[in-house]
């Protein structure tokens, strides 16, 4: 904030009698927090923002703790160095946040298809034929194995007794009126 513009919010904060809206804050996005007097209510002031003049309405953002001002949750008004704390505070988040992600996807994950987990070392070396056996053997096994035809669906059978399948729609004839 520039000397001119920081005695202007000064100006504009002071509640003198004759005002009908003053300011109470800004925020770092450039918008303008005012409070003024409710006119059904006397004792209750109605709390607004006007937001930045080079932001365009899509990309307004109000911090929570300006937020919880305007809906009369919060008595006192938020401060500049609070809301850089606040920044400050989420930029570290993301950073931790990121860290624990990267160690999450460093672990292996007991959902894995064993082929996707990584390997085990070895502790002992193995006889190099007995894997080739065993390959084979399985190699085998699965060219023996026959085909096996799909049996017929028991949904099917069921959709066949479903008492609606044979009703069609007639046209409405109403019957005559009692009198």
């Amino acid at each position: 904030l520039g000397p001119l513009r920081s005695l202007w919010y000064r100006w504009k904060m002071m509640r003198l009698p004759w005002r009908k809206k003053w300011l109470v804050g800004l925020d770092l996005q450039g918008n303008t927090y005012w409070e003024f007097k409710d006119a059904l209510h006397s004792r209750r002031t109605r709390r607004i923002v006007k937001y930045s003049q080079w932001t365009h309405h899509g990309d307004v953002n109000v911090p929570p703790q300006w937020m919880q001002w305007l809906r009369h949750t919060r008595y006192e008004v938020p401060t500049l160095a609070e809301q850089r704390d606040d920044i400050r505070r989420q930029e570290r988040i993301k950073v931790l946040a990121a860290e624990a992600d990267a160690r999450w996807a460093s672990k292996a994950s007991a959902l894995d298809a064993p082929d996707k987990q990584q390997p085990v070392q070895m502790l002992e070396s193995r006889d190099t034929r007995t894997g080739i056996r065993q390959m084979s053997a399985t190699q085998e096994a699965r060219d023996i194995a026959e085909p096996t035809e799909p049996s017929e669906s028991p949904w099917k059978q069921s959709m066949r007794t479903n008492p609606g399948d044979e009703w069609q729609p007639e046209s409405w004839a109403p019957s005559p009126a009692r009198r």
